[in-house]
């Protein structure tokens, strides 16, 4: 970009009046990443053979302001909805409605993706966290245990349209992590959810994410995989966080839990196709060889 274009591209920003309300958060994005790795980079790039960098470095201060300003819109916003949760009951779609009035939640194709893949719809559900600063792992994990990460918030959304939750169902979320899916799933759905986590430091932050939202309804239980109380759940998810023989020993614990009642059995990730083997379970959603996909099991 030409000094011109990026004069022009401030103002205009500077001078838009929608990216200034609420609701444009998905164009709030678009300008706040342009801004940063685009308009400040080439300044930068530009002042490193300046010969007079006043101008410059005048400019990057607007382009910084309208930057920061827009940020501020953001964090006003979260904080405002972060009260909304704190004082709402939410049931089916009501959270939904809220979040889609400030970011598409339309699903993309996610069948078509070959990897885990986030977008301005987790940059959204990660504000409304009242906790920003991930804590560190404390425990080392065995070998066939797999690192942390987080599922894209888009999935969570799919699942709860793809599954029939009902009010007397009990969800658990094996291998919780910071406990992102426990509470959008219950936010989404308004069923007791529970998140199963090895790292203690990550299940203190989950809890202390959902008792600051008030969310009494959601819990988390610092205990490994194969030693955890599965007795209220009807519903289980798994973002692969094993393999191996722990996986194996975790779904043998799943199926005696399955002789006592219908269970559900929602996988994403490497996990998927292994899952896919179990006698015990048939698949309720068309199968394929995406692991990047939803995969929705059913018990017989």
């Amino acid at each position: 970009m030409t000094i011109f274009e990026l004069q022009l591209y401030i103002e205009e920003a500077e001078k838009n009046p929608v990216l200034y309300q609420e609701r444009e958060f998905d164009l709030r994005m678009e300008v706040i990443d342009f801004i940063d790795f685009q308009v400040i980079e080439r300044i930068n790039e530009l002042l490193l053979n300046a010969p007079q960098p006043d101008p410059l470095l005048l400019l990057r201060n607007r382009a910084e302001k309208v930057k920061s300003r827009l940020e501020g819109i953001d964090v006003n916003l979260f904080q405002q909805l972060q009260r909304t949760i704190r004082t709402t009951l939410f049931t089916m779609n009501g959270f939904k409605h809220l979040v889609n009035k400030y970011v598409d939640i339309n699903p993309d194709d996610n069948g078509h993706r070959e990897e885990a893949g986030y977008d301005n719809l987790d940059i959204f559900i990660n504000g409304l966290s009242p906790l920003q600063t991930m804590p560190e792992q404390t425990r080392d994990l065995e070998p066939e245990m797999v690192y942390y990460q987080k599922t894209p918030a888009r999935i969570v959304f799919e699942l709860v349209e793809k599954v029939p939750f009902t009010k007397e169902d009990v969800f658990f979320d094996i291998g919780a992590g910071l406990g992102q899916v426990a509470i959008l799933v219950h936010l989404l759905t308004g069923i007791a959810t529970r998140g199963i986590e090895f790292e203690p430091a990550f299940c203190d932050y989950a809890a202390a994410c959902a008792a600051a939202l008030h969310l009494p309804a959601v819990t988390f239980i610092n205990v490994d995989a194969r030693e955890a109380d599965y007795a209220e759940g009807t519903v289980f998810f798994m973002f692969t966080p094993f393999k191996g023989e722990i996986l194996q020993e975790v779904l043998s614990i799943l199926q005696k839990e399955s002789v006592k009642r219908k269970i559900r059995l929602i996988t994403y990730g490497p996990c998927t196709s292994h899952v896919a083997l179990e006698s015990w379970l048939y698949v309720a959603t068309p199968a394929d060889n995406n692991m990047y996909k939803l995969a929705v099991f059913n018990s017989y």
